[in-house]
């Protein structure tokens, strides 16, 4: 079983769930609002590659893409869902609609590609060998995502709320017990002509209101596969059962990466 917290992360098959994949351009406002940013320590590590021009795979509404720009680097986004990228071009991004790995690059090439909160939507084999085309020899690819972990006396009054409403549903907020992140945070192979890559973890901490939070859980992925007014419910007493905690409510979160380079070989690279 992949444990609680991780399992959006660390699954191969979970690019096979495709309505799941499908489902966050019904809520790409809100999800640009209550997702958290990329920590600016991991930011600044991919701006120092030094690279030029820089592939975001699975670009949402553009947080890693609008990071990077900030930072002086040129950017393409490819996204899935029509209405996700059209919050990323509200904000300057430059995004092409497309699955991945089906996206015609048209011979571009790139220097470096990331992945933030992504890269388990993306057929693994498939996806690294579109990454192989692109990417230039040496350049970088750089998969990550976030964890947010809440103090165990708000997961209580969680996991309360879940059992009544949706006890199906992933509860989101408790640390991964069997998988360390900063070992390897994609524990299946990354196929294609790439280094074993790099892990790196960063800490940061947030703070949010009950409301910011069940905004937050509004967007994720099997939450929003639930019809309108049972999702109203569930996050209504959500809230409603964490608010008397107090607030702020603290999120420990971990940002977990891994970098790797694609290997330079002799010969032509295909």
């Amino acid at each position: 079983m992949v444990p609680p917290g991780s399992e959006d992360v660390v699954d191969p098959q979970f690019h096979l769930q495709r309505a799941r994949a499908e489902a966050f351009g019904a809520a790409a406002e809100q999800y640009d609002r209550h997702r958290p940013d990329f920590p600016d320590a991991l930011i600044d590590d991919l701006a120092a590659l030094g690279a030029k021009r820089v592939l975001d795979v699975g670009c949402g509404t553009g947080k890693v893409a609008r990071a990077l720009a900030r930072r002086g680097l040129s950017v393409l986004g490819v996204e899935l869902d029509a209405r996700m990228a059209a919050v990323a071009r509200a904000h300057g991004v430059e995004v092409e609609v497309a699955r991945f790995e089906e996206w015609d690059d048209a011979g571009r090439r790139f220097d470096l590609v990331t992945s933030g909160d992504a890269w388990h939507w993306i057929d693994p084999a498939r996806g690294a060998a579109a990454v192989a085309r692109v990417l230039r020899s040496g350049g970088t690819l750089a998969r990550f995502f976030n964890l947010q972990v809440l103090d165990e006396a708000v997961m209580d009054a969680l996991d309360a709320v879940y059992e009544a409403h949706a006890p199906e549903l992933h509860r989101y907020g408790r640390a991964p017990k069997t998988i360390d992140v900063s070992v390897n945070p994609f524990p299946f192979p990354l196929e294609g002509p790439f280094s074993a890559g790099e892990v790196r973890a960063y800490a940061w901490e947030r703070r949010v209101s009950a409301a910011e939070w069940t905004a937050f859980a509004g967007t994720i992925s099997d939450h929003l596969r639930l019809p309108a007014a049972r999702l109203a419910r569930l996050l209504a007493a959500m809230r409603v059962a964490i608010e008397p905690i107090g607030e702020p409510l603290v999120v420990h979160g971990t940002t977990a990466a891994m970098f790797c380079r694609r290997e330079r070989r002799a010969g032509r690279l295909r």
